[in-house]
């Protein structure tokens, strides 16, 4: 055996089931990325001249590496070459091509099998494809072109699972807990607890936390943490759809159900089926969606806008929000039954200002993360970097750090995050008074100073700004100068 008929020995692809020699073609990369092994293509063939035309015609082919064999036999015995394709002759002399079919199914489903017969029998075709052929072709004139655009199809067919498999494990990894919710303060280990329980059971989940905790970050992470992660994440943002949409968005709707629904359209319940559909911002829907939605949950089932067909759902739920539904409902401003309908296990996010050094972890995830996508060394951060970042309350929690932290990052000097780098919002300092405890008058001096430095200390364009009088400004300004404010 020659090194390079041992080296493609090593990485099959292919069946064809076609003949008694065996071909070995070298072969240029393939066109996808999760794909990188040549073609193997095994062919089953008892007839010598039908061998020699597939010779010639897979032979065009530098990236098809093919085996031939006589009998069914002779392929079975060589599976474990793990083929990605055989086309299979379906008359051959040891056994009937489907018990060879069969066989091959038993041994290993992934491989793709296209029966090539002189039969052009309808009833044996359509058998064969129930078995779980890929496909059948006659032996005629036109085998040539209907066996490469099979095998092509086949190709991309396995191509496109390998990348979806990929895909479905990269992210499965992305969300794991340790990578995706970063922190070791107390809070968040609360947190991680609650998670590690909701995983395990399919129960309904609401979150809730103030804008830019996470909510739809923890939502992934329990869906591709859960049994549930290879079917569908579908996530809804009640908010950011009109009012008049959201019935549709959500459960969907038949073809001429009302003006402009000129095609069927399938709902996002629809969409999640064995999976999780996560409803973000819950405490935004309509009171009237409310009692649709209700029902939904209650009957596991939905039923299209202008159809009569019930859909049955096997479908998680998560819900979150940033208001308080349990006063939202005091209020009834939110169903009372919906809410203990979507309550099941509560999580909350803790603000970032109650996470302590949780800040700079998260920071320094934050930087390697800019620094790889940019392709940039490391960065650090200096000790008064880190204390400003403490002492800065973060009323735009997560979401609101990694803009600064990113800024920061453009600012620094040899890949050092330092304080001057470090600068929040003018109107996020003004929001972040409410977190910190002062006095009334505090509050009123800190703003008031707040409009002197936007306005190049104009007395009059301030009092006019606050509505206030100019005597009651020199007052507050002369009172704050004593105060040392």
């Amino acid at each position: 055996m020659s090194a390079i008929t041992g080296r493609l020995l090593r990485h099959p692809q292919i069946i064809l089931l076609h003949g008694t020699s065996h071909v070995y073609l070298p072969v240029r990369k393939t066109l996808s990325m999760y794909e990188k092994d040549p073609v193997k293509i095994f062919v089953v063939e008892d007839d010598l001249a039908y061998t020699k035309f597939l010779k010639y015609v897979l032979g065009l082919n530098p990236d098809y590496e093919v085996e031939f064999y006589t009998t069914g036999k002779e392929c079975l015995n060589n599976l474990h070459k793990n083929p990605e394709i055989i086309t299979l002759d379906y008359s051959l002399p040891d056994m009937p091509g489907e018990k060879v079919l069969g066989q091959i199914r038993s041994l290993n489903p992934n491989i793709n099998v296209i029966i090539v017969s002189a039969q052009e029998k309808i009833h044996t075709a359509v058998e064969l494809l129930k078995s779980g052929a890929y496909d059948y072709i006659s032996k005629d004139h036109e085998t040539k072109e209907r066996l490469i655009n099979s095998i092509n199809n086949a190709r991309n067919k396995s191509s496109l699972i390998k990348e979806i498999d990929f895909l479905k494990k990269e992210i499965s990894e992305k969300y794991e807990f340790e990578k995706s919710i970063i922190g070791t303060s107390t809070a968040i280990k609360r947190t991680f607890s609650l998670l590690e329980k909701a995983c395990s059971t399919n129960i309904s989940v609401s979150i809730s936390g103030e804008t830019g905790t996470g909510k739809e970050l923890v939502a992934k992470a329990i869906h591709y943490n859960s049994k549930r992660k290879n079917k569908p994440f579908v996530a809804v943002n009640i908010a950011a759809i009109p009012r008049e949409l959201i019935e549709s968005e959500l459960f969907g709707h038949e073809k001429g159900a009302f003006t402009g629904a000129v095609t069927r359209r399938i709902g996002k319940f629809e969409e999640a089926e064995g999976g999780t559909i996560f409803l973000d911002e819950i405490g935004e829907m309509d009171l009237s969606l409310q009692a649709k939605l209700l029902r939904v949950l209650q009957e596991r089932e939905v039923v299209r806008i202008g159809g009569n067909q019930v859909i049955k759902l096997d479908v998680r739920i998560i819900a979150a929000t940033h208001k308080d539904l349990a006063e939202e409902a005091k209020a009834g401003r939110f169903r009372e039954d919906l809410y203990y309908r979507l309550l099941g296990l509560p999580i909350h996010l803790p603000p970032l200002r109650e996470r302590g050094t949780d800040v700079i972890l998260i920071a320094k995830h934050f930087l390697d993360q800019f620094a790889k996508e940019n392709q940039l060394q490391r960065f650090k951060i200096s000790q008064d970097g880190q204390e400003k970042l403490l002492q800065y309350p973060f009323p735009g929690n997560i979401r609101e750090l990694k803009s600064i932290i990113e800024l920061a990052a453009v600012m620094a000097e040899n890949q050092e995050i330092k304080a001057q780098d470090i600068s929040f919002n003018s109107n996020t300092r003004i929001e972040s008074f409410l977190y910190q405890e002062m006095t009334m008058e505090q509050f009123m001096y800190r703003i008031i100073r707040h409009y002197l430095n936007k306005y190049d200390n104009n007395v009059l364009e301030v009092a006019h700004r606050l509505d206030i009088g100019k005597s009651s400004l020199y007052r507050y300004l002369k009172e704050m100068e004593a105060a040392g404010i």
